[in-house]
């Protein structure tokens, strides 16, 4: 009993997600290859922290984005101009790299009704496509793979490559799966203290603990085939010495070696710029960009790239107006962007933000993300968005 109690008290399976593995990874056991080229792949990146769009897409040409931020406000000389208003803050020259190629859309004004200015609640919100009252204990994505195979233990599955699996990931019935690399998963479910207790096949009469124990086993002969398919390709690209462009690279080479997975999930932390933002946010800006365009490079090489749209979010924009400290507070609405091949909009496909329309000093959406979220579902994943969202939302033109 003893060794029962330690199992569930020190099991990475029971506090890291890992239980989640199985189904995952007995489907692709089951049909290796059944997300041939052609098939749409749906890529999510998150800043974390609420990314300050202002500073991020420049309206470099209003008075009162120089006025309300004098000591902030990147210089019109130093903005990589794009429009005859909005350009690229300098540290994106990757990203604009990708926007000369007709390969970005740009969204401005992207929130929700009732902004909520905490990162926990408004995070919750984008993960689970909520309103601003409501608390879901399932996110859009998981809920997606709870529809797409409604009566079966599989479906088109999710990866998020960290440790913990977010909440948008998980499903009422079908969960993604959490895992940062699939050599280390494989190393960790192979060492001495797992493999004993995977032997173990023996009814305890405990129906948590039989659940572990199976799901363990499953896990063990199901992690030799994921880091066998995941060395199929390795990609020899030059990405960037990041911990957000390694996870990238991991995403490509799952990609490009036929893995059966329809939606991936990074994420970039570190956007709460509160004191000194400047060097700060041109740090990740530019960790961002350099990133992604590696990326991009990589599935071009590979003939890959037409099949996959990049979509990136946070969770709230920040306020127009500086505070003292060199930094910025939170605020709304923001900018999102999704990135692919062929884009049926591309650059800057709605309005600039409005500096002289603002509540209480904070930008006011014009764009619901679940709009861009029902597009996403309906055009490029090719299922029901009304059911998964819980109503109905404005589609939008990007594909």
């Amino acid at each position: 009993m003893s060794t029962r109690r330690q199992f569930l008290k020190k099991s990475a399976l029971a506090t890291a997600g890992t239980m989640l593995l199985p189904g995952f990874l007995k489907s692709l056991e089951a049909n290796p290859f059944a997300l041939p080229e052609g098939q749409k792949i749906l890529v999510v990146i998150q800043l974390s922290g609420g990314n300050d769009g202002l500073n991020t897409i420049v309206p470099y040409t209003n008075d009162l984005y120089y006025k309300l931020r004098p000591q902030l406000a990147l210089t019109k000389a130093s903005v990589l101009q794009a429009s005859d208003s909005l350009g690229f803050h300098p540290a994106l020259a990757k990203l604009n790299e990708l926007y000369d190629k007709g390969y970005l859309a740009v969204i401005n004004n992207v929130g929700y009704p009732n902004p909520d200015r905490s990162h926990f609640r408004s995070m919750d919100i984008w993960h689970t496509a909520s309103d601003s009252d409501q608390y879901m204990n399932t996110g859009w994505i998981g809920r997606y793979l709870d529809s797409s195979c409604k009566n079966c233990n599989i479906a088109h599955q999710a990866v998020e490559i960290d440790d913990m699996l977010s909440l948008a990931l998980k499903g009422e019935n079908i969960k993604g799966m959490a895992v940062k690399n699939p050599k280390k998963l494989y190393t960790i479910l192979h060492n001495n203290y797992f493999q004993k207790i995977s032997k173990n096949n023996s009814e305890t009469g405990e129906p948590a603990l039989n659940y572990l124990y199976k799901t363990l086993a499953e896990a063990s002969s199901s992690a030799d085939y994921i880091y066998d398919k995941s060395k199929i390709y390795t990609s020899g690209a030059v990405y960037p010495n990041s911990e957000f462009a390694g996870q990238l690279k991991t995403v490509a080479e799952l990609i490009n070696s036929g893995i059966e997975t329809k939606v991936y999930y990074v994420s970039l932390s570190g956007f709460d710029t509160h004191v000194r933002q400047q060097p700060q946010h041109e740090r990740l800006l530019s960790t961002y960009a350099e990133g992604v365009n590696a990326f991009v490079n990589d599935l071009e090489k590979n003939n890959r790239f037409q099949d996959v749209l990049v979509m990136t979010f946070s969770e709230f924009g920040r306020r127009v107006s500086q505070n003292a400290s060199g930094g910025t507070d939170h605020g709304t609405a923001n900018n999102l962007f999704v990135i692919g091949k062929n884009l049926k909009q591309k650059g800057f496909i709605n309005g600039t933000p409005d500096l002289s329309k603002l509540d209480q000093g904070d930008l006011i959406h014009e764009i619901d993300f679940r709009s861009v979220y029902a597009t996403l579902l309906t055009r490029w994943l090719n299922t029901n968005s009304a059911s998964i969202l819980n109503g109905n939302f404005k589609m939008l033109e990007f594909i």
